[in-house]
This record gives structure tokens, C-alpha cells and sequence, in this order.
């Protein structure tokens, strides 16, 4: 098969590492990729993945291009093209595609629409207010006295969730996201909820249309500093399996939030092919979801695609064609960390052009996959070019060598003003 990711992070660089590996995958493309993607080989002919100057939202080139390369099937990592309605157009030209349409990807490109989807279809969340008008929204946070979530409606890279313990802090956030525009088309209108106490937990589930296979749960650390301190980001590392949902409780989980919202897309019309991924609070009243999104998390791929021994392509086509009722998931049972090592400043402004040295010698390492998100190749030598560079993955017995060993990978890894959260894993490990 001729295969075309899209996409640039460290998301898209495990999908490229798992794709690789199937025989099936005869000549692989990723746009616009990195430079770690620019170093993959294909398992079947050892041929080299090939990077585009093609960016994830320029639709139209992407679709020349596989209709002029016969791509067999492009697999779509990032938001933004899936809520421009990429898998719409391709499927319109003839052309076989993962990912969600762009009415699928409303789960996530509109928090407004997902709210009420969730209240609708009785999938339980937090109490919430959906607001386009900003005094009205401060209004409804000073019946939460304040203690909320402010959370922009459209797509701000995973940073427009501002977290609120205080009315001064809740009207801040309000006027930050809604007349700021800090985040802004995104901010038009905003979704307030209760703050939900807890442990946060992410959910995956590969769905077809009609059935959902649900993973192994994973963790992620959302805020840029130890012990939860700091902005919100993208994401600074992740590890699975938690130890926090039994399989008994995960069964129960999938029955509360996959079984209504699979209900819900076929009473809305609602073709759900793709990843699903809520974020899940585990109150002590019961699992909430915080909100969906419709595409694989980021850095949670990295570890879930780590213990994954399914045949990537094969699973994705069975997403496409409808046919997962006829495929089981099966998982690696040992523990699988990420550390993400980003650059000096990230969320807020950083440098770019950071020569990065010591990837040969964590990768070297057993156990040790070093995933690419924010890299470039300039005069040979490999730079940082974003926010989050790298995803340093080990996988291990347990999670406690897990998190050694990719701790210790860090270690060998340096560029300029290059930080890292040193508690991944720690809530699991060293619960309080």
C-alpha cells in the first residue's frame, strides 16, 4: 500500500514508527512531517519515509498529491484538518482516508456542541453553562463561586482551558478568552464548568460507525511544572497503563460514555470513524468526561502505539470499512512512559534553531524510543523547531522501570533551554 500521513508531531511520528512496521506499508509519505519521520524505514523493503512541503491544512495540495502519488490510504493526525473537512473531500474524490468528517469532528472543534450533545445523550459531565455573551458567562460563574473551568468553543491547541479557583480568576478568564481574544475566532463563545475534583484520566476508543474498541487507560500532565503547577500545554508526558480504573470499572466506563455517545451519533446522523478520546474525571460520584476530542492524543499515542501489537494498517482499514466487530485489540501487558522535553519558554514564546545533540545515545538505550514533535534538519543537523521537540518513550516490566529508563534517556539528551516535568508517572507510582 501507498500510505500518506499528515501531520507534523510527535503524534504523527509514532503513527508513521507503527504504520512502518506492517508488510503492507510499501511506500510511506508524511506531511509535512519532521525530522525524525525523515529517519523512518519502512519494515517491508526498508525503503525511507518521505517528507512533504506540504502543510496539514493545505487541503488542496494534499489532495493532489494523492490522487497523483494513488496513496491506498492517508491517515490524519491533527484537529485543524479534520474540522476543515479533509476526510469529506478526499472521500468525495475516490479516495480511502482516517480520520473523522468534519460533522464527526464537531466533538472537538466546538466544546458548545459537545456539551450538549453530552447533556442530550445523558453521558455524564460536569454541570455547565454554554455562553456567547461575556456577562452572562460571568454571571454563571459566580453561581459556581467562581470555581470553574473557562473553556474557549473552537480549536486553540489544547491551551484554551483556564482553570479557575476564584470569581477574580473566572472574570479574568472570561474576558481573556471572549473579549481578549487571546485564542481568537476560538473564543467566540465559551463552555463554563463546574470544577470537577478527582483523578483526570484519558480514554481512547478506535470506532467504525458502529462498534468501539475501547484501549487501555493512559494519564497525561497537561500543566508545563511538577506536581501539576504552571500553564496549561499540549501535553508534557504520559504513561499506561493507570492503575486507577479496574477492568471491571473501565467495562463500566465504556457502557456509561461509549455506548450514549455511539447511541447519540446514530440518532444525529453522525458517521463516527476514527479515534475517540474523552477525557475522564473520576469523581467521587462516578467517571465524568471533561470533553472529546476526535483524534488520537498527543503524547498518549506515543505510549499507546508503544504496547499496541495489532497491525496498525490493518486496524485503520477496519475503522474505515466498518469491520472492527471482527478484530480484538491486543496489548503489550508491560508499562509504557513519555517524557516530553520542550523548549525554554513553551507554552508561551520560545526559540526555534536549538541544536539538539544525545539522540543516538538515547536511542541506543533498550526499550527506548525517542519520538520527534518539534524538529527540523538544518545543515545536518537536527534542530528544535516548536514548542514540545521530543517524546522520550521507554517501555518496561512495570511502570517504575519504565519511568527509570526513560528518565534516564532523557538524561543523555541536550539543547538550549530544553525543560522537562521530572513527576511523569509520579501519581500512579506515589499515589498521595
Amino acid at each position: 500500500m501507498n500510505i500518506l500521513v499528515i501531520g507534523s508531531g510527535g503524534r504523527e511520528h509514532a503513527l508513521v514508527w507503527k504504520l512502518a512496521q506492517s508488510p503492507h506499508a510499501l511506500r510511506m509519505w508524511c506531511a509535512p512531517g519532521n525530522a525524525g519521520i525523515a529517519g523512518e524505514r519502512l519494515a517491508a523493503n526498508g525503503s525511507a519515509v518521505e517528507c512533504l512541503p506540504l502543510g496539514a491544512e493545505n487541503l488542496p495540495g494534499l489532495l493532489a498529491f494523492a490522487q497523483s502519488q494513488a496513496i491506498d490510504l492517508t491517515v490524519v493526525g491533527p484537529d485543524n484538518p479534520l474540522a476543515l473537512g479533509i476526510v469529506d473531500q478526499f472521500q468525495a474524490a475516490g479516495l480511502r482516508i482516517w480520520g473523522v468528517n468534519q460533522n464527526a469532528a464537531q466533538f472537538e472543534s466546538s466544546k458548545v456542541f459537545s456539551q450538549k450533545f453530552m447533556e442530550k445523550y445523558g453521558i455524564p459531565t460536569a454541570a455547565a453553562g454554554t455562553f456567547a455573551d461575556p456577562a452572562a458567562a460571568k454571571r454563571f460563574a459566580a453561581s459556581l463561586d467562581g470555581r470553574c473551568v473557562v473553556k474557549a468553543d473552537g480549536l486553540a491547541l489544547g491551551k484554551g482551558v483556564l482553570m479557575c479557583t476564584n470569581l477574580a480568576e473566572a472574570e479574568r478568564a472570561v474576558d481573556e478568552i471572549m473579549v481578549g481574544k487571546a485564542f481568537g475566532a476560538a473564543g467566540a463563545q465559551t463552555v463554563i464548568q463546574e470544577y470537577l475534583e478527582g483523578m483526570e484520566v484519558s480514554l481512547h476508543a478506535l470506532c467504525d460507525g458502529h462498534t468501539a474498541k475501547l484501549f487501555p487507560t493512559s494519564q497525561d500532565h497537561k500543566r508545563a511544572l511538577d506536581g501539576d503547577h504552571g500553564l496549561n500545554t499540549g501535553g508534557m508526558g504520559t504513561y499506561s497503563p493507570t492503575p486507577f480504573l479496574s477492568d471491571a470499572e473501565l467495562a463500566s466506563v465504556s457502557q456509561k460514555i461509549l455506548e450514549p455517545f455511539m447511541h447519540g451519533c446514530r440518532a444525529e446522523g453522525i458517521d463516527y470513524r476514527g479515534i475517540l478520546y474523552p477525557g475522564v474525571m473520576l469523581t467521587k460520584t462516578g467517571p465524568k468526561v471533561l470533553e472529546f476530542n476526535a483524534r488520537f492524543g498527543d503524547p498518549e499515542t506515543q505510549v499507546y502505539l508503544t504496547r499496541l501489537e495489532n497491525d496498525l494498517v490493518e486496524l485503520l482499514d477496519a475503522s474505515v470499512s466498518g469491520t472492527l466487530d471482527k478484530v480484538k485489540l491486543t496489548w503489550n501487558p508491560r508499562a509504557a512512559v513519555c517524557v516530553v522535553m520542550a523548549s525554554g519558554g513553551y507554552p508561551g514564546n520560545y526559540p526555534k534553531g536549538q541544536a539538539i545533540s544525545g539522540l543516538a545515545a538515547a536511542n541506543s538505550l533498550p526499550e527506548i524510543k525517542v519520538f520527534h514533535a518539534g524538529t527540523a534538519l538544518k545543515n545536518g543537523q537536527i534542530v528544535t523547531n516548536g514548542g514540545r521537540v521530543l517524546g522520550v518513550t521507554a517501555v518496561g516490566a512495570d511502570l517504575k522501570t519504565a519511568q527509570i529508563a526513560a528518565y534516564t534517556a532523557v538524561g543523555k539528551i541536550h539543547f538550549e533551554g530544553a525543560h522537562f516535568r521530572r513527576d511523569i508517572a509520579a501519581k500512579a507510582l506515589n499515589p498521595a
